[in-house]
């Protein structure tokens, strides 16, 4: 293609050649601008799927009755349950007054070296002193993450034949447990959702959004469960 060129005189006199063709950098400058903004446009559009995915929590099954109640993890504070997580435990101890299940699985391992309990021991040592009888709590004390909660108290689930679970959390984190729930092949499990008046938006929203991408990742390479 002929390349399009005008003619200016210069002040020597002598023809200046000026070419309507970007230059090369010129070029480069916005292709690398085209890039940045798809790579924005896909983000901002990847968190708002987050967030919906997040949100979508009211269609989850609750109050029918299971032959368990599983609590999922959280921190410890000085051996003793985070104000979080005494949100989901006295949630898991309203399911069971009410009769919802007659057992409960506490889920999580060592939130460190330093800690003398596991997250299940220090839930368990709660809802004792809450009035749960002892015999009524089964400890897992190895998970590290949601997905390992629900795997781990699966297996503790069919060791002793038990087949429906409620799953005890908070709100914010019932959609991720939902679908690791189903990619667990949990039969028709039942939610029971703690509100939180004491976590930050950033560790309902942010931190969550974080957690549930990796999730996706991870169960991109996971086998499914047979």
């Amino acid at each position: 293609m002929a390349e399009f060129v005008r003619f200016y005189e210069s002040e020597a006199g002598g023809p200046v050649k000026f070419s309507g063709r970007p230059t090369p950098r010129r070029s480069r400058k916005k292709r690398v601008l085209w890039i940045a903004a798809a790579c924005l446009a896909l983000m901002l559009l990847w968190l708002l799927y987050i967030q919906v995915r997040i949100s979508q929590v009211d269609d989850l099954a609750s109050g029918g009755k299971t032959d368990v109640g599983i609590v999922l993890g959280a921190s410890l504070w000085s051996n003793k349950p985070s104000p979080a997580l005494k949100e989901r435990l006295e949630a898991a101890i309203a399911g069971y007054q009410a009769g919802d299940y007659p057992m409960l699985i506490v889920s999580g391992g060592l939130d460190n070296d330093r800690m003398k309990l596991t997250e299940a021991e220090g839930m368990a040592e709660y809802l004792e002193e809450r009035g749960v009888p002892k015999s009524d709590i089964l400890l897992e004390n190895e998970a590290t993450s949601t997905y390992e909660n629900l795997l781990l108290s699966q297996r503790i689930m069919q060791e002793r034949g038990m087949k429906t679970a409620t799953i005890v959390t908070h709100r914010f984190h019932g959609s991720r447990s939902a679908d690791i729930a189903e990619f667990l092949r949990y039969d028709h499990p039942q939610y029971r959702l703690a509100s939180t008046e004491v976590l930050t938006l950033w560790q309902r929203s942010g931190r969550e959004t974080l957690a549930f991408t990796k999730w996706l990742l991870d169960k991109a390479r996971l086998p499914a469960a047979e």
